[in-house]
């Protein structure tokens, strides 16, 4: 039996690996995606408070100034922009555009770049 065999992998360990760039742009999709689910249920409740009443509508303005609740906004759009850029490039693999390795990795940078772009750009707005 070998001794050397490797441990179980851990969050820990994870951290020491050295992702490669399509992998991260990969796992942040797939985040991405699940934060954006995540907030369906809550927007469709401001949808609902907004459009109820004058009063219910001013409430949910009152609730949406503060801090937090920008912050909260700021991720939720920068995860749908993310999102959207890297379904296009999926889009564009499917179609046969940027299959090989060279350009996975630099669709995948163009991704993340565009991604931090988008968010800093929401940030400013929404600030």
């Amino acid at each position: 039996m070998k001794k050397n065999r490797p441990g179980s992998v851990t969050l820990s360990t994870m951290a020491a690996f050295k992702w490669p760039i399509t992998a991260l742009s990969s796992i942040l999709h797939r985040m991405s995606g699940v934060l954006l689910f995540i907030a369906v249920p809550f927007a469709l409740w401001m949808l609902e408070q907004s459009l109820e009443s004058q009063t219910s509508y001013e409430q949910l303005q009152h609730l949406l100034s503060g801090g937090l609740a920008k912050f909260i906004i700021w991720l939720v759009l920068a995860a749908l922009s993310y999102h959207i850029i890297a379904g296009i490039k999926h889009l564009l693999m499917d179609i046969g555009i940027g299959e090989s390795l060279e350009g996975g990795i630099l669709a995948s940078r163009l991704v993340i770049i565009l991604g931090v772009l988008t968010a800093i750009g929401l940030g400013v707005w929404i600030w």
